[in-house]
């Protein structure tokens, strides 16, 4: 549990990273959901989204495939999200909540049971994101759509060996002036507990103060507490070492072959975004029909290509290929990376 001390400092909303900006952009050869899955229903599907989440062409051709037609629209923020549906659904089918809000929105009873029945090829998720999934036990509620887990991302030509750790990014001045890390400040005191050796999820107010400590003493250490773009800095040379999502170094990996990515040794936080049907759905039936698409496996993987960005599907699952597995993201990361952990559910003051 998180205790009251981490209250405002673990809150969630940080704004998501656009790792996803081409997903889905190669329509061509997708299977879509079944003609006629939701006959007796309006052909129409509202779908709210995070902006850069989902490619050009992928909604155009889901409707002339499906028949269904989808309206999207975008929100910044989880608690965006949060707040629009705790004022009552104004109509939307799909929504893709993070895995902290996922638990928070089953709590708040904001969210539709799934139909499993409806759903055949959930046997094409990779089964530790069914199994753990504590913000969902049994993925009554979610599936998941993408996974992300924060590592650092290091110009190889620029370090002397893996910088597998934390502490050259918290607590060395190895690569003084070269460092970039999150300006948010969950994200920095979470990580900040796994290199002391705590959970992820927090401690007492003694460990809080040691992180708060170490990072005052590290600020001049580091060159910048950057918003959503350490992959731009490490790309551009400005920096040699950057604490990042694994989908942002793995876009630039396909640019840049002296750029790698690496989980550190204490651990990280794994994230896990999630396709959930808020209650009120007006169209049920084609919002599964939606989900079903998205966890086909020639789907997934056509999506995956543009951004280079991990899907949650088994690595057995028919078309997964070698050309896929080779992908930067998902050659340096398993499926599941087992030093990473999911947060807790955000506090709320």
């Amino acid at each position: 549990m998180t205790t009251p001390a981490l209250k405002g400092l673990l809150r969630g909303g940080a704004s998501r990273r656009s790792l996803l900006k081409g997903l889905g952009a190669a329509a061509a050869g997708l299977t879509f959901a079944r003609p006629g899955f939701a006959a007796d229903e309006e052909k129409k599907l509202n779908f709210y989204n995070w902006d850069t989440y989902i490619g050009e062409t992928t909604l155009s051709t889901f409707k002339e495939k499906a028949g269904i037609d989808i309206n999207m629209s975008l929100f910044a923020t989880n608690d965006e999200l949060f707040a629009k549906l705790s004022a009552g659904n104004p109509g939307f089918d799909v929504i893709v909540p993070g895995s902290e809000f996922v638990e928070r929105m089953i709590q708040a009873d904001l969210l539709m049971p799934l139909d499993h029945s409806k759903i055949p090829n959930i046997k094409n998720v990779a089964k530790e994101f069914i199994d753990d999934a504590p913000y969902d036990p049994g993925r009554k509620y979610s599936l998941p759509y993408t996974w992300l887990v924060i590592g650092i991302g290091y110009r190889k030509s620029k370090v002397k060996a893996v910088p597998d750790s934390w502490k050259y990014l918290f607590d060395s001045d190895e690569y003084k002036d070269r460092i970039a890390v999150m300006s948010d400040a969950s994200e920095l005191f979470r990580h900040g507990f796994k290199y002391l050796g705590a959970s992820i999820n927090g401690g007492n107010a003694e460990l809080i103060k040691k992180v708060e400590e170490m990072l005052k003493k590290q600020k001049d250490n580091i060159k910048v507490f950057h918003e959503d773009n350490g992959q731009d800095l490490l790309l551009s040379g400005e920096v040699d070492v950057v604490m990042e999502y694994n989908g942002d170094i793995a876009q630039i990996m396909t640019e840049d072959k002296d750029i790698d990515f690496v989980v550190p040794k204490e651990g990280a936080m794994m994230q896990s975004d999630s396709l959930a049907i808020p209650k009120g759905a007006p169209h049920p039936e084609n919002a599964h029909a939606f989900i079903i698409t998205s966890l086909t496996p020639r789907s997934a993987l056509k999506s995956t290509r543009p951004s280079s960005s991990p899907r949650p599907m088994r690595p057995r699952s028919p078309s997964w290929t070698t050309t896929t597995r080779k992908t930067p993201s998902s050659s340096r990361q398993p499926a599941f990376s087992p030093n990473a952990s999911f947060p807790d559910t955000p506090v709320r003051t």
